[in-house]
């Protein structure tokens, strides 16, 4: 009887052509507060009144949806089709709350990322692209690793000078990950000359979206290659439009959220040395909850003595209160939680090595680069996060290798080669200096000239003039 009662109430809600719209794939990162299983064992059918049913218009008409996205849209293409009504049907009548809470939060960054597209002549319509990536929370995590508004994986965070520590990660910085999501946007438009596709690659990749391209036979719009883009991709795009159209027509579905959250008025100060940001909340009548949300990028509350400077956010009346005491204030935040922190650091470093940091230059592969440090390309993968093998010139890569293997390998003699070779075949991760080190009298210099060099890039496999 209970399944009979939770049946009906569904058909109710969903006229037919709306259940069978619904997209088999919601891509959201916030996927933990938006989705739900349901145990027949725990479910209690309540008794509804009718002063408790909320109305919910549902006379909505493929015609009509279609004409609100067009009256709607800007620079962006707002295509509508099943799948887009399907995602409509979520956010506007499935998980209303969700729409309903990000009307509540979106007056802490919208005004931000409205800067942020104007300064890179970008589409506006983009604002609400970090809706679907996070959920509008500058700390959340996905499952891949994924972090900030933005959700920027560790590599390519680095790649757009977003920086990860202990302390401190850039991608929860609202205002750091809003500009570099922006000069990742821009790039992406400038390779494909499409928002869609744009937005496709943002999510999956720009190496994706170029074999999903080849595979549809070159095709030039998102809905020609959507068959042969993973299913993830497949459903962002029309989340995107969806979500767009549901924060813009709240009046029409009875979703009016008056209530905006807020940021307390703030000030600024600079930190070029270790502080605790917990004596800081204490010894200013603050909160430590709102000194966190004014610097979600503070990892752990503690702000690091490494000789950087940092910009540090506090509540106005918080500033006020340090500046009648500043010398006091600042010596006690400097001293707690010191040592602890240090501590917590070394014991987070990885056990498999020291880090160290290398700069992908023109030329390299990852392969090439695991050989050169004696290290597996799944290791190297999973320590900057990469889904695939592609990399970037100028992508910052950390590399774990045991100390004394890399000592060994810096102070290492190359082996030579017999004094009559003239020419050398390029091995995995050879540069120029490695291979002038197996010749006496070879330099750098000489090769390029034998072999009219440009650059010092190297392919493996390349046949060099050494003699």
């Amino acid at each position: 009887m209970k399944a009979f009662v939770v049946l009906v109430l569904s058909v109710l809600v969903l006229p037919l052509w709306a259940q069978e719209s619904v997209p088999d794939t919601l891509y959201l990162p916030v996927t933990d507060t938006l989705a739900f299983t349901v145990e027949e064992d725990t479910v209690e059918v309540m008794p509804v009144f009718p002063t408790d049913i909320e109305f919910i218009p549902g006379d909505d008409t493929p015609e009509l949806l279609s004409d609100r996205l067009a009256c709607i849209q800007q620079q962006i293409p707002l295509t509508y089709n099943i799948t887009v009504h399907g995602f409509i049907d979520y956010f506007t009548v499935r998980n209303r709350d969700y729409t309903r809470a990000m009307q509540r939060k979106k007056d802490l960054y919208f005004p931000l990322f409205e800067r942020y597209l104007a300064k890179y002549n970008l589409p506006d319509e983009l604002k609400y692209l970090s809706i679907i990536e996070s959920g509008l929370n500058p700390r959340a995590i996905s499952r891949a690793r994924a972090v900030g508004l933005w959700q920027f994986m560790s590599g390519t965070g680095r790649y757009f000078d977003l920086q990860t520590d202990w302390y401190i990660d850039d991608r929860m910085d609202p205002e750091k990950s809003t500009e570099a999501a922006c000069r990742y946007l821009s790039q992406l438009y400038t390779i494909f000359g499409n928002w869609e596709l744009a937005l496709a690659a943002y999510n999956s990749g720009p190496g994706t979206v170029r074999k999903a391209v080849r595979r549809s036979g070159y095709k030039k719009s998102f809905w020609e290659v959507y068959p042969h883009l993973p299913r993830e991709t497949r459903a962002y795009v029309p989340q995107f439009i969806a979500i767009i159209y549901a924060m813009n027509y709240t009046e029409q579905h009875n979703l009016v959220e008056t209530a905006r959250e807020k940021l307390p008025p703030y000030d600024t100060i600079s930190v070029n040395h270790h502080l605790h940001l917990g004596t800081l909340a204490k010894l200013t009548n603050t909160c430590l909850e709102d000194l966190q949300k004014l610097n979600p990028s503070i990892r752990h509350n503690i702000i690091p003595g490494n000789g950087k400077t940092y910009a540090v956010k506090i509540p106005v009346f918080a500033k006020e209160k340090l500046d009648s005491n500043r010398v006091a204030i600042l010596d006690s935040a400097m001293r707690v939680g010191k040592k602890e922190s240090a501590v917590m650091m070394y014991a987070s470093t990885p056990t498999h090595g020291v880090p160290t940091v290398y700069t992908v230059t023109s030329g390299d592969v990852l392969g090439g680069i695991a050989l050169r440090f004696k290290v597996s390309i799944n290791d190297l993968k999973e320590w900057n996060n990469l889904r695939s093998n592609t990399i970037y010139a100028g992508q910052k890569l950390n590399v774990y290798a045991p100390a004394q293997r890399t000592v060994q390998a810096k102070i290492a003699e190359p082996v030579l080669l017999p004094p009559d070779t003239k020419t050398y075949i390029v091995q995995p991760g050879d540069t120029l200096w490695d291979i002038s080190r197996k010749v006496p009298g070879l330099t750098v210099e000489k090769i390029k000239s034998l072999n009219n060099l440009k650059s010092n890039s190297l392919q493996p496999g390349q046949k060099l003039i050494v003699g």
